[in-house]
C-alpha cells in the first residue's frame, strides 16, 4: 500500500511540475506582452525630457509614481535622486536585484525625432544641451515594465526582487559623490541579493542580438593627474633654470612601457594613456610646472594596482633624473566589471530563450567603465548588452553610444523587458 502511495505522490510531483512552469511561461508572456505600448510611451517620455547625473529629480519622481501605483514599497532620495523598490513574491525564496542607470549627458541632441530632447541646462559654466545618448531612458522604461509584468506574476515568485533605479552611472558632479558606490554606502545591500542583473543598450549590435560574455566584461577606469616642477628660466638659457616640459616628455614616453613591458599582456590587457598636457605661456620662457591628466584602464584588479604604483614611480623617479620633481594623484574610478562565472553559465540558456541561440554575441573586452562593477564587487552579478541598432543597418557604422546621433530602435525594448523578466523567473525556479 505505501509503495502505490509513494509511486501516486511522484506521478503527481512529476505532473505539477512542468504544468506550473507552463502556467508561469505563460502569465509572463501576458503580462509582458501588456506593457509593449506602454514601455515605449515611458521611454519616449523619459528621452524628451533628460536630466543630468544627480540631477534627476522628475525622472525620479516619474519612476516612483509608477512604482507605487504598483503596490509596491518605495523609497526615494537614495543616493540623491535614486529610487528603490522592493517586490515580496507568492512564495519564500532568495532576494534578487535589476538595476537601471537614469542618468542622462551633456549632450545636444541631433536625430530628428517627435520626442527628440530640447533640454538644456547649465554645466560647468556653460549652457549645455540634454541627451540620453547613451541610452539610459531605455534603460529605465525596460525596468519600469519589467517591475508591472512581475508584479503580475507575483504570487507565482519563489523570492523577492529588488528594483534599483540609479542615479549618476556617467559620474557624479565635482565635488559630489554619487551613483552605485553611493547607493551601496547609504545601505542599499543591507539586505544582500542573491544575484543581480543590468543591461545597456548598444549600438554595436543589432536589434535581436544580446552581447555578454562570462568573467571580466568591462574595464576599469582610473584618472591620474601629474604635476611635474622645474624650474622657471628663459629659452635662451635652458642650463639655469629645470625644464619640466622636457621631463614630462620623458615621463609619457617612459610610462608607456608600463602596459607593453612591465605587466603580463597574457593575464589581462592594461591601457596608460594621457589626454591632456598644460605648461607654459610663452615660446622664449621655459615654465616652472606642467601638468598633465589621463587614464589607466585594465581588466583585473590586481592589475589595477600595480599599475597605479609602477606609474607613480616611473613618474617620480624619471623627474627626478633630470632635476625635477613629479607629484602624481590618483582619482580612483570605476572597478573592472566582473560577470559571475557561475552565474552567467546559468542564466545563458535564458538569453538564448528570449532571443535565439544564434543571436548570442560574445562580446570583447570593452575598455568602456561601467559602476555596475560596485554591485558584481558585492554579491554576484551579471550584465549584458543589447542592440539597438535596426536590422538591416550596419552595426559597425552605427553612431555609438554617446554621440548626438546615437539612436535607438525602439523594438528592442520589448527584449529587454522580456530578458529581465525571464531572467528573474527562470533564476527563482
Amino acid at each position: 500500500m505505501f509503495n502505490k502511495l509513494l509511486s501516486t505522490s511522484l506521478l503527481l510531483s512529476a505532473m505539477s511540475a512542468p504544468a506550473f512552469a507552463s502556467d508561469i511561461e505563460a502569465e509572463l508572456k501576458s503580462a509582458n506582452n501588456s506593457v509593449s505600448e506602454k514601455v515605449i510611451k515611458w521611454r519616449r517620455h523619459l528621452h524628451q525630457y533628460p536630466e543630468l547625473s544627480n540631477r534627476e529629480f522628475e525622472t525620479a519622481k516619474y519612476v516612483a509614481k509608477h512604482l507605487r501605483s504598483l503596490g509596491l514599497e518605495v523609497q526615494t532620495g537614495v543616493a540623491h535622486t535614486g529610487v528603490v523598490a522592493k517586490l515580496k513574491g507568492g512564495k519564500k525564496g532568495p532576494l534578487i536585484a535589476l538595476r537601471a542607470d537614469m542618468d542622462a549627458l551633456p549632450v545636444k541632441e541631433q536625430v530628428d525625432l517627435p520626442f527628440a530632447s530640447t533640454q538644456t541646462t547649465e554645466y560647468k559654466g556653460n549652457t549645455v544641451g540634454v541627451m540620453h545618448a547613451c541610452g539610459h531612458d531605455n534603460h529605465v522604461a525596460i525596468l519600469m515594465a519589467a517591475a508591472e509584468s512581475l508584479v503580475k506574476i507575483k504570487d507565482n515568485l519563489a523570492g523577492d526582487i529588488l528594483f534599483v533605479f540609479q542615479p549618476a552611472e556617467e559620474g557624479a558632479p565635482d565635488g559630489e559623490e554619487g551613483g552605485a558606490e553611493l547607493m551601496l554606502k547609504e545601505g542599499l545591500f543591507k539586505e544582500k541579493p542573491e544575484a543581480i542583473f543590468g543591461l545597456h543598450v548598444t549600438s554595436s549590435l543589432n536589434t535581436g542580438q544580446i552581447g555578454f560574455r562570462e568573467g571580466p566584461l568591462m574595464a576599469s577606469a582610473d584618472k591620474f593627474t601629474i604635476t611635474v616642477k622645474g624650474r622657471q628660466t628663459h629659452g635662451s638659457r635652458p642650463w639655469n633654470g629645470v625644464d619640466p616640459i622636457v621631463a614630462s616628455s620623458q615621463i609619457i614616453m617612459a610610462t608607456q612601457t608600463i602596459a607593453s613591458r612591465q605587466v603580463d599582456v597574457t593575464k589581462a590587457p592594461s591601457v596608460v594613456s594621457f589626454g591632456a598636457i598644460n605648461g607654459g605661456v610663452r615660446n622664449n620662457i621655459i615654465p616652472d610646472q606642467v601638468e598633465m591628466v589621463g587614464t589607466i584602464r585594465t581588466f583585473d584588479q590586481d592589475m589595477r594596482a600595480d599599475i597605479k604604483k609602477r606609474l607613480a614611480k616611473t613618474a617620480e623617479m624619471v623627474a627626478e633624473s633630470g632635476g625635477a620633481e613629479a607629484h602624481v594623484h590618483i582619482d580612483h574610478g570605476y572597478p573592472v566589471t566582473v560577470n559571475d562565472v557561475e552565474l552567467t553559465k546559468k542564466m545563458t540558456p535564458t538569453l538564448a530563450g528570449v532571443v535565439g541561440k544564434e543571436n548570442l554575441i560574445t562580446t570583447p573586452l570593452i575598455t568602456g567603465a561601467e559602476d555596475f562593477s560596485y554591485y558584481a564587487l558585492e554579491t554576484p552579478g551579471m550584465f549584458f548588452f543589447l542592440g539597438v541598432t535596426p536590422k538591416g543597418q550596419d552595426a559597425v557604422t552605427a553612431p555609438s553610444n554617446h554621440s548626438p546621433h546615437f539612436f535607438a530602435d525602439e523594438k528592442a525594448l520589448q527584449l529587454g523587458v522580456n530578458a529581465m523578466t525571464q531572467l528573474v523567473v527562470d533564476y527563482l525556479k
